[in-house]
């Protein structure tokens, strides 16, 4: 009889330590791995289309702000092959002229690690130039 009484003990413990333990554990580690790439993939492009406003409207700080620090600027010239510096030095007469090109987005698709932590993108764009492409690579950080 102790016996019984023990594994039934056992048992009720277990089922304790599952409900109010365990479960609630899975569940948050579970959430932590869902990835909303939808949500992602709006912000991308909003953020996008603000980067481009903005040198348009010729909010020069805007503009680089938006860059990482490692930012690399890769243009159809093959020459131009730019670090962040590097491109503000280029673009920043524009700037002051206020002649900056206005690059309208045609086009784009984003995609989405599993993680959600990393990002990239290609995309058409109306320009001065005709239609361009552009591409980049985005690390939530």
């Amino acid at each position: 009889m102790k016996q019984h009484i023990f594994l039934y003990f056992y048992f009720v413990k277990f089922k304790i330590i599952a409900y109010y333990f365990l479960i609630p554990v899975f569940a948050v580690l579970l959430s932590r791995c869902h990835v909303d790439k939808p949500s992602i993939r709006r912000q991308i492009d909003e953020s996008m289309n603000r980067w481009h406003r903005d040198v348009a409207e010729l909010d020069e700080q805007a503009y680089f702000d938006r860059m990482a620090p490692d930012f690399v600027f890769v243009g159809t010239d093959p020459s131009e092959v730019w670090t962040k510096e590097e491109f503000r030095k280029f673009s920043h007469p524009f700037f002051v002229k206020g002649k900056t090109w206005d690059f309208k987005p045609l086009s784009r698709n984003v995609y989405v690690d599993d993680s959600g932590r990393y990002a990239w993108f290609d995309e058409t764009l109306d320009t001065w130039m005709g239609v361009c492409r552009g591409s980049g690579v985005w690390v939530k950080t």
